[in-house]
């Protein structure tokens, strides 16, 4: 059954997403040649720290980080480590932050009216940068998969499907040439990090669940240059594209609403 949320649990939601933005915004300009991605992480723990809040992904599933860092053929989950970027790696930055509402609404917060509010809620995003001069190629298949999570967005309507999102995002991709990672997708998101419905990156128009207003969930297109087969790497964490090819991947949390769709990641 797909978790529908109240209008003050979605708002709620978008001021954790707003707060998400701006860690990883922040964490970006930590972005260059010669950093260790540990260092990446240990932003993500100050922000986290400084908000008063946890995070999503440690301990998810036994994940040992709060932040994902994926280099060029990783797709998601990428381990932060001793090891350091270099000119020409694009990076993507995965970050998920729970929000106690205690913490976060202050002390005037009404329990009594609102108790559903109280356990908290889960945001994720994800975006891909690049790190000095890339080629021609790989700029374009970071503004490829970024405007495929844009027509995604766009497409979220109540009374639509998920496969209206996913055929539309992948007719995209495949007239630009790249392909669509099917072994991974979207998620819905609340209360849980992963929630239903599943948001494929691909699909036929009509089909899946229609979306109605209260569903909140992430669109995160995930492309390759190359073949769209996924491996699992040894740290039995992080997938990858399996012949190497690079890879992006952007993410944005969304609800649908009774007017069309809320982005609750600005």
């Amino acid at each position: 059954m797909i978790p529908i949320k109240t209008k003050e649990e979605i708002e709620v939601m978008a001021k954790g997403g707003h707060l998400l933005k701006k860690a990883i915004n922040e964490i970006s300009l930590l972005l260059k040649q010669g950093i260790e991605t540990i260092e990446l992480e240990n932003k993500a723990n100050e922000i986290i720290k400084e908000l008063g809040q946890k995070p999503s992904f440690k301990g998810e599933n036994s994940f040992p980080f709060s932040l994902c860092v994926s280099i060029n053929e990783e797709i998601v989950h990428g381990l932060p480590s001793k090891r350091k970027l270099k000119t020409g790696d694009i990076v993507t930055l995965d970050f998920g932050i729970f929000f106690k509402l205690e913490k976060f609404l202050g002390k005037d917060f009404n329990k009594e009216k609102y108790p559903n509010l109280l356990n908290g809620f889960h945001t994720d995003m994800a975006r891909t940068f690049s790190i000095g001069e890339i080629d021609q190629e790989t700029k374009r298949l970071l503004t490829v998969t970024r405007k495929m999570l844009r027509l995604g967005i766009k497409k979220v309507k109540p009374g639509r499907t998920i496969g209206d999102l996913g055929e539309t995002m992948q007719r995209y991709a495949k007239r630009q040439g790249f392909h669509v990672v099917k072994g991974l997708c979207g998620h819905g998101i609340g209360k849980d990090l992963h929630e239903t419905p599943d948001i494929p990156n691909y699909g036929k128009r009509h089909t899946g669940a229609k979306l109605i207003p209260g569903m909140v969930f992430c669109i995160e297109p995930m492309l390759s240059m190359g073949s769209d087969d996924i491996k699992l790497s040894k740290n039995n964490f992080t997938f990858a594209t399996k012949d190497n090819s690079l890879s992006a991947h952007f993410e944005d949390m969304v609800a649908v609403t009774e007017n069309g769709v809320r982005v609750l990641t600005l």
